[in-house]
């Protein structure tokens, strides 16, 4: 098994190490978010608040992940310190959760969703600069790697959060949940902080960091590059349906399909299980065929996935399909982010990272207001419509791009 792995991606087993690590922490981060999201319909019921009202929670979330983004490429990029950032990232957000066990009203807790949208944003940059780095000729699979720790953190964080809230509310189970967070953040720290270390007493000046004058220039051409803007615009548009989908997915099987927490937890984590599945073999395929076939497709069939949503009236029948939905729907988030580092020269990746997350933010943003004024007038089903529009214009985007492979 671990030969066939190592023939069909090209990396041998035992240098996958510090791809699973950065993985195991790219999933604490998802850890935090994936815990907010199902206690959302919990948070609601307790508060008394509209949909509108939980959708700008989620709103404030973005626009604090966006203004990470001003800085945190430049931090990456600058200093060189990946691993450092990673692990003031994980600290940061471990710490809100924790202290959302505090919050008895809505203010508390939107402040507490700033700090948990900065970690969001302060990892990405440092960890997709540092795989990119450490594995150049596999970025695809390294990256699916990346994200498969991302799905991992989205379908076990539900399971354990939806098992505290039999015994705890809302507020404990969110300080409960942000345990794990810490344990990551050390064994990350532990682990890679010390190569770190040793590449930046050494000669080696990539690992050092950039002039501020180099810096400039680079972010300089970054928005000059046509196929970098287009392919940040693209991201964004399936940004804002990925991001809607795991708002009010969580209200539609509570609201209208009259699941319990166990049983939404459960449904979550199939959708996160198809994404485990299918994002390490997109991101392979990508590192063979190029990234826009594979992006192509996934886009494509996400849009038919999430229009069948709208019409399925069986619980059962939809648990399926979200399994499908989340095969199409997060298979292609290493693979494009793969391609922004294709795009892009090595001493600039986290600045591009930084573009690419912002852009998906700044988008994002718009989803979670947008989305309960939608669930208020017409109901949380036609919600799932619009979902459908914005990944249908991310299909047309990614069309329109072209391939990585540059000469």
């Amino acid at each position: 098994m671990i030969a066939a792995i190592e023939r069909v991606t090209g990396v041998k087993w035992q240098a996958q190490g510090p791809a699973f690590l950065v993985a195991g922490g790219h999933g604490a981060t998802h850890w935090i978010m994936a815990t907010i999201y199902v206690l959302l319909p919990f948070i609601r019921e307790d508060l008394g608040l509209s949909y509108t009202e939980v959708g700008s929670l989620i709103t404030i979330f973005h626009a604090a992940a966006f203004a990470a983004n001003v800085g945190s490429g430049a931090v990456v990029d600058i200093t060189g310190r990946r691993v450092l950032t990673q692990v003031a990232s994980l600290l940061i957000g471990g710490a809100a959760l924790a202290l959302v066990g505090l919050a008895q009203g809505v203010w508390l807790l939107a402040a507490l969703v700033v700090f948990i949208g900065l970690t969001n944003n302060l990892w990405h940059p440092a960890a997709i600069a540092y795989l990119s780095k450490a594995y150049p000729g596999s970025r695809g699979y390294a990256l699916s790697i990346h994200t498969l720790g991302a799905s991992i953190g989205d379908t076990v964080s539900p399971l354990i959060a939806g098992v505290l809230l039999l015994w705890l509310p809302w507020q404990g189970a969110a300080s409960a949940n942000a345990l794990p967070v810490f344990a990551v953040a050390v064994a990350l720290f532990a682990v890679l902080g010390r190569h770190e270390k040793a590449e930046r007493s050494s000669a080696n000046t990539d690992a050092a960091g950039l002039g501020f004058r180099a810096y400039l220039m680079g972010v300089t051409g970054l928005f000059k590059d046509r196929a970098v803007v287009g392919l940040c615009v693209m991201a964004g548009f399936r940004s804002m349906c990925q991001n809607g989908l795991l708002i009010y997915v969580p209200m539609l099987l509570k609201n209208v399909f009259g699941f319990g927490p166990v049983l939404l937890g459960a449904a979550l984590t199939a959708m996160q299980v198809g994404g485990m599945i299918a994002g390490p073999v997109a991101g392979t395929f990508s590192d063979k065929m190029g990234r826009r076939p594979v992006v192509l497709g996934g886009l494509a069939a996400t849009t038919l996935v999430v229009l069948a949503i709208t019409i399925i009236d069986a619980p059962a029948v939809v648990i399926a399909v979200l399994a499908l939905l989340g095969c199409a729907l997060f298979a292609v988030r290493p693979v494009i982010h793969g391609w922004a580092m294709d795009l892009t020269p090595d001493h600039m990746h986290g600045s591009a990272v930084s573009l690419l997350f912002g852009t998906q933010s700044a988008f994002s943003m718009i989803v979670p207001l947008a989305g309960g004024m939608i669930a208020d007038i017409w109901g949380v089903g036609a919600v799932f419509y619009a979902l459908a529009a914005a990944m249908f214009m991310a299909v047309v985007m990614a069309y329109l791009l072209p391939d990585s492979r540059r000469d």
